[in-house]
């Protein structure tokens, strides 16, 4: 009797290496493939202009490009291969082994994609609209198989402090910006040196170099109302230009105020809507947090808006001007009723005619 297969499979931890493996390569397969015809629409790019379009390192580049030199049709005789003549200065195809197209987006792909540029290009500042909006007419025109003349939809208008932030990030050079804050119901002026510009909870913002606050800042596009490219480099500290920098929008500053709250448990969303951190909650599901504030008078708004749902415990000084504008409003609609002004509304019974 022969004896029964036994068949043993790779550990999860394997199989998710092997598919995370492929995956890359899958990627950097597509990214050769169409380096070919890249190459021979762009004769003599030097590697660090090639690095930047194709969205790679240097290295990388010189990787895959010694990669590439070793391609060609079945055979792989010397006329069969790829020819590259390359260096980190200059990069030409001198054979293309017949790989003279880009690869063709299939159906997936395409739609794929058209999702991710229409999620896009209507947000200030990620991309250039009217490259976006020609990429998706492109697109569109290549799935319905008809001739491509042109957007068929009037291109959005793009502001012009957004299209200066993107020239500045371009040429690499300082930004003087006027901008309202929200958090400090004011409109400062200041000296910027641009990072980039990245998507943070369906906004986009400038992450930049305050040279006034000396540190990483976001600023929102839609809320810059003048920007002047200046006429020299920006130049952000080295350990500035992290990606995860000032990504999150309520940096703890031990400088800035913080406000102590005790909130009712119907208000519990409260903590979930605005910047703040919970500290504790009571048997009753009330809920002690905390939050940070940049001016008195905007956070004695924002907390009066809530009504008895949350309390102040402090500071002071937070609490007394709370105390003192929730009095005046009050002493306010005490007079107004004692002229007669605010009234019961009265109701008139409607029946059947």
């Amino acid at each position: 009797m022969s004896e029964p297969i036994r068949v043993t499979r790779p550990s999860d931890g394997k199989n998710r290496a092997a598919a995370a493996a492929g995956s890359r390569l899958s990627v950097r397969l597509a990214r050769l493939l169409n380096m070919v015809p890249y190459f021979q629409a762009n004769p003599g790019i030097s590697a660090a202009e090639a690095a930047v379009e194709l969205g790679v390192s240097t290295k990388q580049l010189m990787t895959d490009l010694n990669q590439l030199w070793m391609c060609g049709l079945p055979g792989y005789g010397p006329g069969d291969l790829i020819d590259l003549s390359f260096s980190e200065e200059s990069i030409e195809v001198t054979f293309s082994a017949g790989i003279d197209r880009p690869l063709r987006l299939t159906s997936p792909e395409a739609t794929a994609l058209l999702v991710a540029l229409r999620s896009i290009a209507d947000l200030p500042g990620m991309v250039d609209p009217s490259a976006a909006h020609s990429a998706i007419a492109k697109i569109e025109s290549a799935i319905s198989g008809t001739k491509f003349e042109g957007p068929t939809l009037p291109v959005p208008v793009e502001a012009p402090s957004v299209a200066t932030v993107r020239s500045a990030l371009e040429n690499v050079h300082a930004l003087r910006l006027v901008y309202y804050s929200a958090s400090r119901d004011e409109v400062s002026e200041r000296v910027v040196d641009p990072i980039r510009i990245v998507l943070v909870d369906n906004n986009s913002y400038l992450q930049a170099w305050c040279r006034q606050a000396e540190g990483v800042r976001l600023f929102r596009l839609d809320r810059i109302e003048e920007a002047t490219e200046l006429d020299e480099p920006a130049r952000p500290p080295a350990d500035a230009t992290d990606e995860t920098a000032a990504l999150d929008l309520f940096v703890d500053d031990p400088a800035v105020p913080l406000a102590r709250l005790l909130i009712r448990p119907d208000y519990a969303w409260v903590v979930d809507q605005y910047p703040m951190h919970r500290v504790t909650t009571h048997p009753d599901g009330s809920v002690e947090a905390t939050m940070r504030f940049a001016t008195l008078d905007w956070m004695a708004r924002l907390l009066l808006g809530f009504g008895a749902g949350v309390t102040v415990l402090g500071p002071q000084e937070l609490v007394a001007a709370v105390r003192d504008r929730s009095g005046t409003a009050l002493s306010a609609y005490a007079e107004l009723a004692a002229d007669g002004v605010l009234q019961t509304p009265g109701f008139e019974e409607v029946g059947p005619a």
